[in-house]
């Protein structure tokens, strides 16, 4: 498929549910919604996937891609803020803009990108700041993703701080600005502008063109898009065409109102009473996910069943994943595979031999290496966003 004909026609989408609740103040929270249908249509580039828009695209990965450490491209969850997507890339002409503060203004080509600066590889986690949402209650508003809003690749580009270097950075300089070729439908709504301090830049974030030793799939950002390691995806800009480096903090409605949470050591407030302080979502929390079985499987008695799945944090490392079949009362180790850095998913494998038949839950706990473990789903505590869930998973089986 050629790039410059990528879609020419809208696909049906599904509606995102969006609410609020009057209930308590006391928010009672419930396990993601787990049981959304694969769409019909499948976008290019992609498999089917459940579908929550076409205009702008999102698509959930569904549990069944959890059950191994490397996201395929076809199956990589989509999500774009602004509708207005370029349907007309043309590689060769690309640029990436270096602009505002800093020695002299430059524009870095697909193919300088490619030829003239050091090629860096990195494989690492992107999850949205709301993947797992619909855990929420009362419901707070934005997508009501389940638990596939998230994916583990092997990212190819040119470090960031290289790119930089290249155009020179004066001392006064402080923040870097960045934001990409889609735009708004209404003039009035606010550009998706993502800003950065200089001082946060690691070698491990870059500007990739590869995900997965391919080009970048078009609606994971094509050509080129930011990949910053432990962070989450709002600050992966895609379709990367502008870096503005200056010396004081810009205010834009995505960082001073967008991807906020309660600043606080709970990082929590309830429905009732918003807590006044915020600051922006960054790094990600503990979390692991059961790919294999699924919810409602059917499993013979006495048969040897092999539990899989994927746990990650913002690069700490996983210690550990724990696995409970009696609701949590008793847990045992899961064996680790950790073949992909620290940045990436550890896949975990957990076998066990059903005696009795009936209804059967697996739960799923990550440990990390400072000691921090998810908690169990109804103590999550609640925030406005719904960012940042990291409620132990469960899956339920009948054996038969």
């Amino acid at each position: 498929m050629k790039r410059r004909d990528f879609i020419k026609t809208s696909f049906v989408a599904s509606a995102a549910i969006l609410g609020s609740s009057t209930l308590s103040a006391k928010a009672l929270q419930k396990l993601p919604i787990d049981n959304r249908a694969i769409g019909d249509v499948a976008f290019p580039e992609k498999r089917a996937m459940i579908t929550y828009s076409d205009r702008p695209p999102l698509l959930e990965s569904p549990r069944s891609t959890f059950a191994k450490g490397i996201t395929e491209n076809d199956e990589f969850f989509v999500r774009w803020h602004m509708p207005d997507i370029p349907m007309d890339i043309d590689a060769d002409a690309y640029t990436i803009n270096i602009n505002g503060l800093v020695d002299k203004e430059i524009k870095v080509t697909l193919k300088e990108l490619k030829n003239d600066f050091e090629q860096v590889e990195v494989t690492a986690v992107l999850q949205c700041g709301g993947n797992s949402r619909s855990a929420f209650h009362p419901i707070v508003g934005g997508i009501q993703w389940g638990t596939g809003a998230m994916g583990c690749a092997k990212w190819k580009g040119v470090r960031l701080r290289d790119i930089l270097n290249k155009a020179g950075l004066p001392k006064d300089a402080h923040w870097i600005g960045f934001n990409g070729k889609d735009n708004t439908a209404w003039e009035e709504t606010p550009k998706f502008i993502r800003e950065l301090s200089i001082e946060e830049i690691k070698d491990n974030f870059i500007v990739a063109y590869e995900m997965n030793g391919e080009d970048l799939p078009y609606l994971n950002g094509y050509p080129v898009r930011l990949v910053m390691p432990g962070f989450y995806s709002d600050s992966w800009v895609k379709m990367l065409s502008n870096i503005t480096v200056t010396n004081k903090y810009k205010s834009f409605f995505y960082m001073d109102k967008g991807y906020r949470i309660a600043d606080n050591e709970t990082e929590s407030e309830t429905p009732e009473h918003h807590f006044k302080s915020t600051k922006p979502i960054t790094t990600m929390n503990i979390k692991s996910f059961i790919g294999y079985p699924q919810n409602d499987t059917k499993l013979n008695q006495n048969s040897h069943v092999v539990v899989r799945g994927v746990a990650f944090d913002d690069g700490t490392g996983v210690k550990s994943v724990n696995i409970s079949t009696d609701n949590g009362k008793t847990w045992k180790e899961a064996d680790l595979k950790q073949d992909n850095g620290r940045y990436a998913y550890t896949e975990f494998r957990f076998s066990f031999k059903p005696t009795k038949t009936g209804k059967l839950t697996f739960m799923a706990k990550a440990i990390n290496l400072l000691g921090e473990e998810q908690p169990l789903a109804k103590d999550f505590l609640w925030n406005h966003g719904g960012y940042k869930y990291n409620g132990i998973d469960e899956v339920t089986v009948e054996v038969i």
